[in-house]
């Protein structure tokens, strides 16, 4: 019996929530149009893991795991780049 799509589903919805976390944040930020109290190290260090593991899902042709780690790397950087704009407004 072939269970890989469990795996696959198991993983989708990990990274469907890991990813939907950040929404939040970026939504507050754009909202506030302050990220005064964003802390920039968390996020490099935060978008260093998940570019990591994107690296990791694209050597173990991994499309739940790509998937995540793109849409998340995305809004991570989103999130970077509206700390640094608004950062330098105050």
């Amino acid at each position: 019996m072939n269970v890989h799509w469990i795996t696959d589903s198991v993983g989708s919805l990990a990274g469907l929530c890991t990813t939907l976390s950040m929404v939040p944040q970026l939504h507050n930020i754009w909202k506030r149009k302050s990220a005064r109290d964003v802390s920039m190290a968390m996020f490099l260090v935060f978008g260093l893991g998940v570019s990591l593991w994107l690296t990791y899902g694209i050597q173990i042709r991994s499309a739940p795991v790509i998937i995540a780690n793109s849409a998340t790397l995305a809004l991570v950087i989103a999130i970077l780049t509206l700390k640094m704009r608004y950062d330098r407004r105050q």
